[in-house]
């Protein structure tokens, strides 16, 4: 508190959510914190379940501030809210991220991660000037050393599209929570397949051809289809392929509650992003846009 130290008490818990309909649930692991101007606030981890009973998160673990008053040397938090609280100070943003990254620059920039490592000869924009070179080190997302680069999925829905080029190899744009929870959508030569690994089940959903060369593969999140209901997970996930026109062939639509944090374990939330199964892949650019929801 103001006056002294604060000591927490388990038992007595200053912020749940816990059988409410609030939309940020799992609240917890907060720091009290005091503003430039006295004020004081809350910062917290929690989650956006979605879908139907029991309700599947996506995104991991978020942050969410709230406001702090004190009554009788007890702090008393605010409402936890989606958006932003108004602040009573300036705010001083970073940089905004950009939505098209071409691979133009020496080094991936920092929104990029990789599984454990990521070696130069196996990921690198210098080989070929302006792509992204994978080489490929375990030949599926299922290979806990696969090579695979992706950023963090931010938003509930969203789209990330790239141009992949497989003439030496095989590899593709996945949505992925961990080795055994993904989705992907892969080329090699002149077919591409869609495929779903959950827990022990892997399967291709779906196989096309398509014209030898580089070839647009897309993945969009979106809220699943009205009405809700007690079986309705918390978003689609659908594949497909794009020509240079901007014509969209969706090859399969899955559930995404398989891979949420409920179904998988975990707290980081998914990743999307690129990877070579076998031989080289390379791709010239990757576009993530955020849409409406």
């Amino acid at each position: 508190s103001p006056a002294g130290p604060f000591e927490p008490c388990p038992a007595n818990p200053i912020l749940t959510h816990r059988g409410t309909d609030h939309p940020v649930q799992n609240t917890g692991h907060a720091d009290l914190v005091q503003g430039p101007d006295g004020s004081w606030w809350m910062v917290l981890l929690g989650v956006r379940p979605g879908g139907g009973t029991p309700g599947w998160h996506v995104l991991g673990r978020e942050t969410f501030l709230a406001p702090v008053t004190w009554v009788d040397d007890w702090p008393v938090v605010g409402e936890v809210a989606l958006d932003l609280p108004e602040l009573p100070w300036p705010l001083s943003p970073g940089p905004v991220e950009e939505r098209r990254d071409d691979f133009d620059l020496a080094e991936l920039r920092p929104s990029w991660i990789s599984l454990r490592d990521r070696p130069a000869e196996l990921c690198t924009t210098q080989e070929r000037p302006g792509w992204l070179t994978l080489r490929a080190r375990g030949s599926s997302l299922d290979e806990p050393d696969v090579v695979f680069t992706g950023r963090r999925q931010q938003h509930l829905a969203c789209r990330a599209r790239t141009l992949v080029d497989p003439s030496e190899g095989r590899g593709g744009l996945a949505v992925r929570l961990d080795e055994r929870h993904h989705y992907a959508i892969e080329v090699s030569g002149t077919e591409v397949r869609v495929i779903a690994r959950v827990g022990s089940l892997r399967t291709v959903v779906a196989v096309r051809s398509v014209p030898a060369g580089p070839v647009i593969l897309s993945v969009t999140i979106t809220e699943p289809p009205s009405p809700y209901g007690p079986r309705t997970g918390p978003d689609v996930v659908s594949l497909g392929v794009e020509r240079p026109d901007g014509a969209r062939t969706e090859l399969a639509t899955l559930d995404g509650r398989y891979l949420s944090t409920e179904v998988a374990g975990g707290f980081t939330g998914r990743v999307i992003g690129m990877y070579a199964a076998e031989g080289t892949v390379r791709f010239d650019w990757f576009d993530y846009e955020p849409l409406d929801r």
